[in-house]
């Protein structure tokens, strides 16, 4: 089967998008511009380093500041009540929370002394994992895991490093970064209908529509109104509606990330898996179409060299199969989907954190 339509879409935003912006750039700043973007990827994508989360933290900051400052003073109004100035704060004091918990704490790490039972927890599929050593760490491999260059350490279930979090997103804390994907997401909604609120509450407490309609002779109808409400809006509370604009997109961005992260763990599967099925099931088509080519080969051979056999119409020849069409078909088998909500429960509640898992002791040899 093939690799589904979400993952191609992230795999194109990954990285086709990045293509075309690094193109763009060239062309429009030239190759310099170009070699800066690259050098700052370097720095933030291939080092450990904090610099993507204190661009984190200036965003989250910088955002609730101008939210206070320029909505605030209209709380309590038509709309909304006085505690949304308290749940807000508590809100964006939970997501904070999530993205701490999300970049220092341990994503599973795999040592010497837990090794054995990581190798237990997540047998080799024998297909995309086998058996092997980290060539770093000097330790045996347990399938699932990846050796991060980054954090120079091997990780179980490995998804991939997160810039944003200065760590890498793994067996322990995947839960984190959901969370953390899915709160900010309800975050930024939140904020986004509260400006809208106000903005609302505003005009209705304003009047502007008796006001345009009485004083102005403008027809009371949507059409006529529009042009001259957005005009109203964009004069008295351009603040707000840039806000909002701003809050509506990041949210549409952190529900795409976490519908294919979420979509990933309904099937036990991890980003670094994706990957590496799709390289394996690429693998495998070049494979069969390779021997029914080899195949159909021997075959012409064999027919060429019988005398005996009366030569093929062109009519049947023309709607005969064609042996590529024959090959196989590769299906991916994920042997570790264990169902819908055994692999949530797996998620939330990872192997090493069970106390099965911290009183494996591994088989003698």
């Amino acid at each position: 089967m093939a690799a589904l339509p979400i993952e191609r879409l992230h795999h194109f935003i990954t990285f086709g998008a990045y293509d075309y912006f690094l193109r763009f750039v060239g062309f429009v700043f030239g190759d310099k511009a170009r070699r800066l973007v690259l050098s700052i990827e370097r720095c933030c994508c291939d080092r450990s380093n904090p610099f993507l989360q204190v661009i984190y933290l200036a965003i989250i900051g910088a955002t609730y500041y101008y939210i206070v400052k320029s909505s605030f003073r209209y709380i309590p109004g038509y709309y909304l009540g006085e505690v949304h100035k308290y749940t807000s704060l508590l809100a964006v004091g939970i997501g904070i929370v999530l993205f701490l918990l999300t970049s220092f704490s341990d994503p599973g790490t795999v040592k010497a002394g837990n090794v054995s039972e990581y190798l237990l927890a997540y047998p080799y599929d024998n297909i995309i994992y086998t058996e092997k050593e980290c060539s770093t760490c000097k330790i045996p491999k347990p399938a699932r895991s990846k050796h991060c260059s980054i954090c120079n350490r091997c990780v179980a279930r490995f998804d991939h490093h997160c810039g944003w979090m200065n760590n890498c997103i793994g067996e322990k804390n995947t839960r984190y970064f959901l969370a953390f994907l899915l709160w900010h997401c309800l975050l930024c909604v939140y904020g986004a209908i509260a400006l809208a609120l106000i903005i609302a509450g505003r005009f209705k407490e304003l009047r502007i529509a008796y006001i345009l309609t009485v004083y102005y002779g403008v027809e009371n109808s949507f059409s006529s109104l529009t042009p001259h409400v957005a005009q109203w809006l964009l004069n008295s509370y351009n603040t707000q509606f840039l806000l909002m604009v701003f809050l509506v997109i990041v949210s549409l961005m952190l529900a795409g990330f976490f519908g294919y992260h979420a979509n990933l763990c309904l099937s036990n599967t991890t980003t670094n898996e994706t990957f590496k099925w799709e390289d394996y099931i690429s693998w495998q088509k070049k494979l069969n179409e390779a021997r029914a080519s080899a195949a159909a080969l021997k075959a012409s051979i064999s027919g060429m060299s019988s005398e005996a056999k009366r030569p093929e119409s062109k009519f049947k020849s023309f709607f005969r199969r064609s042996p590529l069409e024959d090959t196989q078909v590769v299906a991916k088998e994920n042997k570790y989907d264990k169902g819908f909500f055994r692999n949530v429960f797996e998620v939330i509640f990872p192997l090493s954190t069970r106390s099965s898992f911290l009183h494996t002791k591994s088989k003698p040899s």
